[in-house]
């Protein structure tokens, strides 16, 4: 009985200025922790689906790139139009073959193919492929 009347009077007294200013600030520190995760949760994301969206962009650009042929070509940009707003595409191509000691060499050519996003390129996707086209001279 003793115990529960004890209980009551330091209940009854209520929190000091100085216990909820310490409980207070605990919260404010854990809640700046959280909200710096789901922050760099959302940036994670988002980067994680330009990645994707950028990779399959990339490679279909590059297969256009290979059936159109790549002769006299040296550098060549463009969008992916309104099913994509936002993402640029930028190409070059060289001999990648020049100098080398195999005989049809000059058949091989090195293609550097960039995706970008979001304005000042927030978001760049490099890709290099060779490609092997038996009709160039």
């Amino acid at each position: 009985m003793k115990v529960v009347w004890k209980l009551k009077q330091i209940l009854s007294k209520g929190f000091t200025l100085l216990e909820v200013m310490v409980a207070v600030a605990i919260i404010a520190i854990a809640l700046t922790a959280v909200m710096g995760v789901q922050s760099q949760a959302v940036d994670l994301a988002s980067e994680a689906r330009f990645m994707t969206t950028a990779a399959l962009l990339a490679q279909a650009k590059l297969s256009e790139i290979e059936a159109m042929g790549t002769d006299g070509t040296k550098a060549v940009s463009g969008d992916f139009g309104e099913e994509f707003p936002g993402y640029t595409w930028n190409a070059s191509i060289d001999d990648a073959g020049a100098g080398l000691p195999i005989e049809g060499s000059y058949h091989l050519k090195r293609v550097d193919l960039s995706v970008a996003c979001c304005g000042e390129g927030q978001y760049r996707y490099a890709l290099r492929a060779y490609l092997f086209n038996p009709e160039t001279r």
